[in-house]
């Protein structure tokens, strides 16, 4: 028990965040749809309800996949955090169907609300907050990309580097994303029906927010299920593969594998070395090798094995320049 809670510490702090700030807004979103009978507060509740589950699954996964390899697991349990958020979508592909069918009882059959002002203020709140958590997981994006950006990068330049973010990072920001955007949606659906008298812009605002549940379900479970299958990092195979063509020691690349286990990176490598080298000069190389590579950002395990150069050249795919991803080293 007591190695659990000390893996606790280790996991992603942004999914632990939003996973406690949607408890609160679900439960604040689910007292005001009891006084309101709002559909589209109500679509907001299972949103939130939702997500915080997810985060909270999400939490513990990203903290379980840190464990020490065993000698029954020896590979690790780096994609037990894919498994487990392959589990976790389920729960928001549930309450999107459930967001959707009340959406269209709505829109079908419109039922007047009560209770407006309480609606305006707690979807108001909630946006504040979603908006808030949203802003913390831009700004971890952009720390685990390791770039620097102004106040507002985080909502801005984190889009064009969520590739790089880990996976549990990655979902945090896109389910706020969406729960920021359903808020929005929600409240001017309440502000149109109580100040036009039409009702079924409640359903429709519904409808739209469980179909945008809908696309981070398919999204985060195809990216999970690759991960789940052992995915290559293409990015950093040209990363690594330019690190260590520029090593002097190193004359060719036979070999060079990079997978995606969970939130780290496993690395596999072979490359040739000039044959005069003795058994020392070459350990030393090749530790020092290791070394280079397990300085980069996200890898946690490294092979490299050793070939006398054959005057044949085989590592022939390198595309990037090293400038280019440059804030790939670590900080």
């Amino acid at each position: 028990m007591g190695e659990f809670f000390t893996l606790l510490k280790g996991g992603n702090k942004p999914s632990l965040y939003a996973a406690i700030t949607n408890t609160f807004i679900a439960i604040m979103k689910g007292v005001a749809f009891f006084f309101t009978g709002n559909v589209a507060m109500f679509a907001e509740t299972m949103h939130s309800i939702g997500d915080a589950a997810n985060q909270f699954f999400v939490f513990i996964g990203s903290a379980l996949s840190k464990k020490a390899p065993t000698k029954r697991f020896p590979n690790g349990f780096g994609r037990l955090l894919n498994i487990v958020l392959l589990g976790a979508v389920l729960i928001v592909g549930i309450m999107a169907y459930e967001t959707i069918i009340e959406g269209w009882h709505q829109l079908t059959h419109p039922v007047e609300a009560e209770g407006f002002i309480i609606s305006v203020v707690v979807l108001s709140i909630a946006i504040i907050l979603e908006t808030f958590v949203l802003y913390k997981a831009g700004k971890e994006i952009l720390h685990e990309a390791g770039v620097k950006g102004g106040a507002m990068a985080p909502l801005t330049t984190s889009f064009a580097h969520m590739n790089r973010a880990k996976p549990a990072t990655k979902l945090v920001f896109m389910e706020d994303l969406v729960a920021t955007s359903g808020g929005v949606l929600a409240l001017i659906a309440v502000l149109i029906a109580h100040y036009t008298g039409f009702l079924a812009i409640e359903g429709a605002a519904s409808i739209a927010i469980g179909l945008m549940m809908f696309y981070v379900v398919t999204k985060v479970f195809l990216e999970n299920a690759r991960g789940a299958i052992g995915e290559t990092d293409e990015q950093m195979v040209n990363h690594i593969a330019h690190l260590l063509s520029e090593h002097p020691d190193v004359r060719d690349i036979r070999k060079l594998e990079v997978i995606k286990e969970g939130e780290f990176l496993h690395v596999e490598t072979k490359v040739e070395v000039n044959p005069s080298l003795n058994v020392t000069e070459a350990d030393l190389l090749q530790d020092r090798l290791a070394e280079l590579i397990l300085s980069q950002p996200s890898v946690d395990d490294v092979i490299v094995s050793l070939d006398a150069d054959d005057g044949v050249k085989h590592w022939t795919h390198v595309s990037k320049k090293p400038e280019t991803i440059a804030n790939l080293s670590k900080q």
